[in-house]
């Protein structure tokens, strides 16, 4: 549930500070997270440092449709739609050796397209961008922009503060053959 709602020209704003390779905080359709494009090594391997996070744990990659899944090798032969978009995020296989800063060495990934359809144009504007909770590793995730600050304070580029947001992170699934195989609820 959002307190209050963000502007197009805040979400322009965010799109062109994410192109230039910066670090953000952005509500998504289910907790706050942070975000950075997933083309910017750079940038995906701030988020690392900042979280203190395992480093052969991948991040989710927030795209804007379906279609976005070819960027990355993927050709999924399962009907998406009942899964997108929304809260459910699903690991596919991706082996290709240029995304190996992306998948950690796993040879898989984890996709979501978000129901928030601000967002969604947002990815339309920046492409797709890896996103995990605010917060430092083991630790809550932020509810709201004051506490991500708690956590980063000016160490993260931006923040776009929509409220108080009482969601919980995304379901995880692998899908293998017709068999759904639920990692995270």
């Amino acid at each position: 549930m959002f307190t209050k709602r963000l502007t197009q020209n805040e979400y322009d704003v965010a799109a062109k500070l994410l192109l230039k390779g910066k670090v953000g905080v952005l509500p998504t359709d289910t907790i706050y997270g942070i975000h950075a494009l997933t083309q910017n090594i750079r940038a995906v391997e701030k988020i690392y440092k900042l979280k203190q996070r395992n480093e052969t744990k991948p991040f989710i990659v927030l795209i804007p449709s379906v279609t976005s899944l070819r960027q990355f090798g993927i050709i999924p032969d399962i009907d998406l739609e009942k899964y997108w978009p929304g809260p459910v995020s699903i690991i596919f296989p991706c082996k290709k050796e240029e995304f190996a800063y992306l998948h950690r060495g796993t040879n898989q990934l984890s996709f979501r397209v978000p129901d928030k359809e601000q967002l969604r144009m947002l990815l339309q504007e920046t492409g797709p961008l890896v996103s995990t909770s605010a917060n430092k590793a083991d630790l809550p995730a932020a509810r709201n922009v004051e506490e991500a600050k708690k956590y980063f304070g000016n160490k993260i580029n931006f923040y776009l503060d929509e409220g108080e947001l009482v969601g919980k992170p995304s379901k995880i699934v692998k899908i293998t053959g017709n068999v759904e195989f639920v990692l995270r609820e």
